[in-house]
């Protein structure tokens, strides 16, 4: 069965993997920027585009990590990045900058919407033509201080990670609809932070605390709330942070530019580990005074195989693969056109081969007759990166035949012309 993802989801993964151990932070960090700088030469000449970003740690821990992150469509990652300065984070990791202005004035009327089928924020909004940015979407949750009722914009997304990192929600989980039932006294689609049945613990995004005359489910079957404002019609939050997941036209959180949402393909992760393992381990080392220390580790790792998956994501048409020159399996392909079988035609492709791969060009030679349709959907789909014709007619008007593999069109050129092209 064809995988998903081609050869991203191969039953083989390479990987390299690295570790360093240090006396002190300063050394750690010494040594991460060293391996930070090291993986960006490596992607560079590979020819990839790619964008280092800012990461999570996630479960490895740590005090810092990086992502290289290799632009595609396909990606599996969401990375953003600014249009103004070298700023870049996973959409996971990257920071959300608080609304310029803050809640303005009620200048509407509170009052109950009838919305007997419509549950989500797309759908109310549709209904009452309304922007979706004037809606509010509630996730409950159960944390450390009870049942917690997490507000973001209709058009936003809530970020679990940011979400797990707030005092009281490291273990949290969505509240079940028997607990929605006890603490709302509602039914999952028309949830909301005003007039709940019990005390909750309100967490309202950075853009949601700047909202005013907004919509919130009723905590009723069926209905809404329109014109809901803070203060008047529902006490502040209990909590105010960020909480949602960038998106693209964002302030950039350096303050340089606004934020592009890309995809991405991660082929290398470098993590500051800290002190975190050589503790749980008690794995210390004597310094220079002869005093046991507790050692900062470093890790560092490329997806050796995913390199390959990455490059083809980043570089095809519909004819096949586009390889980057240097990681192309041959450099040059050179194709011999001789319906019949011309000993000179096939000296020179020969002799063609053998200079090419002598000048240290690495170049395959395709002797196998097949008709030239044939032959050339064979080296596009291969994807090499030059392909040279050798024929009875090019050598009876001393050309070859080039065609580079993004061109749209072959061109004749001399031996001269032909080596300045390739070497």
């Amino acid at each position: 069965i064809r995988p998903r993802f081609g050869v991203m989801r191969a039953r083989e993964f390479l990987m390299k993997d690295a570790y360093s151990f240090h006396l002190t932070q300063e050394s750690m960090a010494v040594e991460y920027q060293n391996m930070y700088d090291a993986y960006t030469r490596i992607f560079t000449r590979l020819g990839l585009k790619f964008r280092a970003v800012n990461a999570d740690t996630g479960a490895i821990g740590g005090s810092a990590s990086h992502e290289f992150h290799v632009l595609a469509d396909s990606g599996e990652d969401a990375i953003a990045f600014s249009d103004g300065s070298d700023f870049a984070a996973n959409i996971e990791k990257a920071e959300c900058v608080a609304p310029a202005t803050s809640a303005a004035a009620a200048s509407e009327a509170l009052q109950k919407i009838d919305t007997p089928y419509q549950k989500t924020c797309e759908e109310v909004a549709a209904l009452m033509g309304i922007e979706l940015s004037r809606t509010v979407k509630s996730l409950a949750l159960i944390g450390e201080q009870g049942f917690v009722l997490a507000l973001v914009r209709g058009d936003h997304m809530v970020n679990e990670i940011k979400l797990a990192k707030l005092a009281g929600m490291t273990d949290y989980r969505l509240a079940t609809e028997a607990e929605i039932s006890e603490y709302l006294g509602s039914e999952p689609g028309f949830l909301g932070p005003v007039n709940a049945k019990q005390k909750i613990f309100v967490i309202a995004d950075l853009s949601v605390a700047a909202m005013h005359d907004f919509v919130v489910g009723a905590n009723e079957k069926g209905f809404h709330l329109a014109g809901v404002n803070w203060g008047r019609d529902l006490p502040e939050a209990d909590l105010v942070a960020d909480i949602r997941n960038i998106v693209d036209g964002d302030v950039s959180p350096d303050g340089k530019g606004t934020i592009t949402i890309a995809r991405g393909i991660e082929v290398g992760h470098v993590f500051q580990l800290g002190q975190k393992y050589a503790e749980s381990m008690n794995a210390t080392v004597l310094d220079d005074q002869g005093k046991a220390q507790v050692m900062y580790m470093g890790c560092y790792g490329v997806g050796v195989s995913r390199i390959v998956a990455a490059a083809i994501e980043q570089n095809f048409d519909d004819n096949g693969i586009i390889w980057p020159v240097s990681m192309a399996p041959w450099k040059v392909a050179v194709c011999v056109i001789n319906p019949k079988n011309d000993t000179a035609v096939n000296e020179a492709a020969k002799a063609l081969y053998d200079e090419l791969n002598a000048a240290g060009i690495e170049t395959c030679l395709d002797d196998r007759g097949l008709r030239p349709g044939a032959m050339f959907a064979d080296i596009e789909l291969i994807g090499i990166p030059h392909r040279v014709v050798v024929s009875a007619r090019g050598i009876e008007a001393g050309s070859f035949e080039y065609r580079g593999r993004r061109d749209s069109e072959s061109v004749n050129l001399d031996k001269t012309g032909l080596m300045q092209k390739l070497i």
